[in-house]
């Protein structure tokens, strides 16, 4: 009678004595994390560039180490996105418009410029190789030597005339009317 007395209060002791302990939570993760990654799953192509965007002060470049997905047990939320960016098909966009941030409005003039360059940088490389295809099978026709010639100086002129107009709305953007984030 005695050992079963002693038995049951040593089980009450050991219970009690590890109610109180604190216990050691294991970590939490999110479901997913806004550049589309969730795990098992395996990360998006762009999840690096997407992670470098939205997340800037996380270091590790491992998906598999779940940075992104870590929420925090004293706050209980997961990271926070960098306010006042975007992360697009066509990169990362920085919405934030005001001037309190650096490069704000020019991030998106950037981008919109770099997609007008990309177009016609395309277009004006296909009137190239079409000109000089009409000038290569013209065959001594002097109207289809001229037709290649105007299509190849067409597209130089074009190009020409792109980046002067680029040059020339940074400048103004940035020498004369001094917009931060140009310069």
């Amino acid at each position: 009678m005695k050992r079963v007395f002693l038995f049951l209060t040593l089980l009450i002791l050991l219970f009690f004595s590890t109610a109180w302990l604190p216990a050691q939570a294991a970590d939490r993760y999110a479901a997913c994390d806004l550049c589309g990654y969730c795990p098992p799953d395996s990360p998006p192509s762009n999840w690096k560039s997407c992670k470098e965007c939205l997340y800037p002060g996380v270091t590790s470049d491992d998906p598999l180490s779940k940075n992104t997905l870590k929420i925090d047990p004293l706050t209980n939320v997961g990271p926070t996105v960098a306010p006042g960016r975007q992360y697009t098909m066509i990169g990362c966009i920085k919405t934030d418009l005001g001037f309190t941030e650096q490069e704000a409005a020019s991030s998106v003039t950037q981008t919109l410029l770099n997609i007008i360059f990309g177009i016609v940088g395309g277009v004006a490389f296909l009137y190239l190789i079409y000109g000089s295809f009409i000038i290569l099978t013209s065959q001594s026709n002097p109207e289809r030597l001229n037709y290649g010639k105007r299509l190849v100086f067409g597209a130089i002129i074009g190009v020409v005339f792109t980046l002067a107009s680029v040059f020339i709305v940074n400048f103004i953007a940035s020498g004369i009317l001094r917009i931060p984030g140009f310069g």
